[in-house]
């Protein structure tokens, strides 16, 4: 016995219907031309002028006449004697049907002419009045019009459905329909699984649960537990929000409709709560199902806090349907909400309470173990030898997200297969890593040798004050080469501290200062390339005092409003005495940190002009440069204690293993 899918027409293929193609109707236009030109009768005719017509009537020669008013035509039938006369040598051609065609002035014209002729029995033939054979030209006059309208309707629909979002295929009429993205379970589209996503332990943690409640609920409902209504994925820009969405999508066997914030916003009034509630009911009719919402700040922006817009505000009305949807009178069991931001403090309230996002994921930063993970999960399909150390490369990029790691490692493979190297090597790494903090290396950029001096003097004065102080960061390499923008740059090592204290701040100062500083103390002068230490250094400064409470004469007072919402309506919450205090103290942090950076140089001046002349030889010098004139630094670096502390840990298994297998 067959069986077949409810519902379901036998004509179309797995139930679908054909999709409208504008194709079609220039094929039925080709057809009708065709038609118009096969079916029209192609009978043999001579045109003749006007005033020859008038002689062949005058004359006797013609012996019926067919008039076609809307098009101003005559065809008239000679008579048989008159063949010769009027066709002469053609006589052959036109002897079966004897027709000539005549343009008139107008119907009314020839009406009197042919009247005229009859009184004066010249013309006792047959006139007939008829409408145009031709049925090109009835095409052309009647039937095309409504064609080209209907044509330029079905474009116009096609362009407002992709531009004002309406649904697949409704165009204009469904433009408050949904445009969420279905990815259906074992429909195959979405390949994403946890195993791509690395170094998230916790958020994965955090996620897999709501994957597992899905598979196996019974498992939690026996306690009396609930599954969280949502979960709100939160961190910087390409730390992997959107991918741990795609892993639940690919993991969860249940539906997984995913969509844009910025999809619900519409210049209509109603069409974002419209969007919202077609959403949730297309979701309660597949429900268990997950709902994801990429970028919710862009809808879900706190009301009330811009002015300019109206009290019926769009965005507002649709973030209003969107609580109601997500836990109002109504019931959404089965349906569980995520949704990725970056900007979790400009959120409305009502949004992040319990009972809508149950749960706040924060995806930060990788650290270094983490961005070792991230590297070995995309060096997997880029061939590297054995120079290519996975430990260094995650040393070598503090603060780097999870979608900048894949982009240094896309940007080594092209500058290796630009060399034509047949693998990646772990130069091409590094120089994956200058290109993109520092930009492109333009070795073809003119400076003279006085500028190439004071660039090289201020490079070197950076490097000398963070190999001398303890708590600065550790250099890796300096150059004066530019790139960018920048005429030279030194690359350190972050330290990625958890917390930092006064020391920490005010040694990356002085080594941020110390560029202006060997300037002054070794070249006498002062250029316009400390721009931006000074302004990283006043910013730093001012820091400290207003927000950090590290101020002499203004200690355990910050002004700093985290959550972003000024509920009180300060400009700033403190008076203009205070304000000259923070200028004050700013100011001598400052000017501290510069006076101790100027005696360091002059302490080690030797050292410092010597790495100068150094790198103005080579143009770019190393840490192991630094150590060779000045001695080893110290002090650890706590990357090194961390990598270290990992390197101790990773081996804990393999030892317990060998013990295992002693013991038995």
């Amino acid at each position: 016995m067959e069986n077949k899918t409810p519902n379901q027409n036998p004509l179309k293929p797995n139930g679908k219907s054909p999709k409208f193609n504008i194709s079609w109707i220039y094929g039925i236009i080709i057809l009708i031309l065709v038609g118009s030109w096969l079916f029209t009768d192609n009978v043999p005719t001579k045109d003749v002028p006007f005033s020859t017509f008038e002689e062949y009537v005058k004359n006797g020669m013609i012996e019926k006449i067919d008039v076609y008013s809307s098009k101003n035509e005559v065809e008239a039938q000679v008579t048989k004697e008159s063949i010769k006369k009027v066709f002469g040598n053609q006589s052959d051609t036109y002897a079966k049907e004897r027709m000539i065609r005549v343009k008139i002035p107008s119907v009314d014209e020839f009406s009197k002419f042919i009247q005229n002729a009859k009184e004066q029995n010249s013309f006792n033939g047959i006139v007939e009045y008829k409408e145009s054979r031709n049925y090109l030209d009835v095409f052309l006059y009647s039937i095309l019009p409504f064609l080209i309208l209907i044509l330029f309707f079905v474009f116009m629909n096609r362009r407002m459905t992709g531009q004002m979002g309406g649904g697949a295929g409704g165009g204009i009429f469904n433009v408050g329909k949904s445009k969420a993205q279905l990815f259906d379970k074992g429909d195959g589209t979405n390949k994403v699984t946890f195993k791509e996503v690395a170094g998230l332990a916790e958020a994965k943690q955090e996620i897999e649960e709501i994957v597992a409640f899905l598979k196996n609920p019974s498992k939690y409902t026996e306690l009396g537990g609930k599954i969280p209504k949502g979960a709100l994925l939160v961190g910087p820009p390409g730390t992997g929000k959107t991918l741990l969405a795609k892993a639940v999508a690919g993991e969860a066997d249940v539906p997984f409709f995913s969509m844009s914030g910025s999809d619900f916003v519409e210049m209509f009034v109603g069409v974002g709560a419209s969007r919202v509630r077609d959403l949730f009911r297309q979701a309660k009719e597949k429900a268990p199902c997950i709902i994801f919402i990429d970028e919710i700040d862009a809808v879900g922006r706190a009301r009330g806090k811009n002015p300019n817009m109206g009290s019926n505000d769009e965005r507002e009305n649709t973030l209003n349907q969107l609580l109601t949807e997500m836990d109002g009178f109504g019931s959404n069991s089965g349906v569980i909400i995520l949704a990725a931001t970056n900007r979790a403090d400009i959120l409305d309230k009502a949004l992040l309470r319990a009972g809508r996002f149950d749960r706040q994921i924060h995806v930060d930063l990788p650290d270094v173990h983490e961005r070792k993970q991230i590297f070995n999960v995309h060096l997997r399909p880029i061939k590297i030898n054995e120079t290519v150390d996975v430990n260094f490369l995650a040393k070598q990029t503090p603060g780097f997200s999870g979608a900048d790691i894949a982009n240094v490692c896309n940007e080594a493979a092209l500058i290796a297969a630009r060399k034509n190297k047949s693998f990646v090597e772990k130069q091409d790494f590094l120089d994956a890593v200058d290109r993109i903090i520092g930009g492109l290396e333009k070795k073809t950029k003119i400076t003279t040798v006085a500028e190439k001096k004071s660039i090289a003097y201020h490079e070197a004065g950076h490097a000398t004050i963070s190999w001398m102080t303890e708590h600065a960061n550790p250099l890796v390499k300096v150059t004066i080469v530019p790139r960018g923008e920048a005429l030279g740059a030194a690359w350190y090592l972050p330290e990625e501290r958890q917390l930092t204290n006064r020391e920490h701040m005010l040694d990356e100062m002085c080594a941020t200062l110390g560029g202006r500083a060997a300037e002054e103390v070794f070249l006498n002068q002062m250029s316009t390339g400390a721009i931006n230490d000074l302004e990283r250094v006043t910013k730093r400064a001012y820091g400290m005092v207003a927000y950090f409470g590290m101020s002499d004469k203004l200690p355990n007072m910050s002004y700093y409003d985290s959550t972003g919402n000024s509920d009180y309506g300060f400009t700033k919450p403190y008076s203009e005495k205070t304000a000259e205090l923070i200028d004050s103290e700013a100011k001598d942090i400052v000017s501290e940190q510069y006076a101790r950076a100027k005696k360091i140089l002059k302490d080690n001046a030797v050292g410092h002009n010597q790495l100068a002349e150094l790198l103005i030889e080579k143009e770019v010098i190393f840490s192991e440069d630094l150590e060779r004139i000045f001695g080893k630094r110290p002090w650890t670096s706590r990357n090194d204690e961390l990598m270290a502390q990992n390197a101790t840990v990773e081996e804990l298994p393999e030892a317990t293993e060998k013990n295992d297998k002693v013991d038995f």
